[in-house]
């Protein structure tokens, strides 16, 4: 499923937070978000999905997003948040059942092929055995995993991850990214919303560099687009690319370990 993204333009009052961003997405392919905090990552996330108002046009497979119903939207594109929080004592495995909400056909609440398929979803994140627990007590990590067992629930064809290993630590960190590569992989779209450039050069097929003046700097290949020049305009005086000097811990397959 193809996503077209263009002219997008929003303000909070007076601050222009995006300038023009358009760009498109293609199934198959893990596509970055890349840029410091404070550059309308998360607010471009929102437009896309219809929250905010804004202008420009989003189109799925050619039909624009504005057309369609809130359900219709839900079973073709899920969304994983930055962080979340529940009011109410949900357990892990409501939480996932929630994702299959836009699938469901009536008001008798799940089938047990949706229980069955959240119970293979959690069991594929690692909480097989915590689905009885309440989300509210659960670390930030868990919390994290647990709302992204829910996008998967949704099963839909494009997948928008907000800072997805934000709270994770790094063996958790490389098992998110190597199952987002494999969900792109099986034929969906995917866009991961970052601001760690490794993680864009290890793992990403392309990269939308966006500035702190609302307007995408570079769209392409990691490997052209995250520079020295880049990083330097995006963190002045903070980073740089290099291939020598201190040692680092990168995944096995990069290291060719293993």
């Amino acid at each position: 499923m193809t996503m077209q993204v263009s002219d997008i333009s929003f303000a909070y009052g007076s601050r222009t937070v995006l300038d023009g961003v358009g760009f498109g997405l293609r199934p198959g392919e893990l596509c970055a978000l890349f840029g410091p905090n404070g550059t309308g990552k998360s607010t471009l996330y929102r437009c896309i999905l219809g929250h905010l108002r804004h202008q420009g046009r989003v189109m799925l497979d050619g039909t624009d997003l504005t057309r369609l119903r809130p359900a219709q939207v839900a079973r073709r594109v899920s969304y994983v948040p930055q962080q979340h929080s529940s009011p109410f004592p949900f357990t892990v495995r409501d939480m996932v059942l929630m994702g299959r909400t836009p699938h469901l056909g009536g008001v008798f609440g799940p089938r047990r092929s949706d229980i069955e398929h959240c119970e293979r979803v959690l069991e594929r994140v690692g909480l097989a055995g915590d689905g009885d627990r309440l989300y509210h007590t659960l670390s930030g990590g868990q919390r994290q995993l647990t709302l992204i067992a829910r996008a998967l629930a949704q099963d839909c064809n494009v997948l928008l991850l907000d800072e997805p290993t934000a709270s994770l630590d790094f063996g958790n960190q490389m098992w998110v990214w190597r199952t987002v590569q494999d969900l792109a992989r099986q034929g969906r779209t995917v866009l991961v919303c970052t601001h760690d450039p490794n993680h864009v050069r290890w793992f990403c097929d392309r990269v939308l560099a966006l500035g702190r003046n609302g307007k995408l700097l570079a769209e392409g290949a990691p490997s052209t687009v995250i520079t020295a020049e880049l990083v330097g305009n995006l963190y002045p005086g903070v980073g740089a690319v290099t291939t020598a000097g201190h040692g680092a811990v990168v995944p096995a397959d990069v290291a060719g370990v293993g």
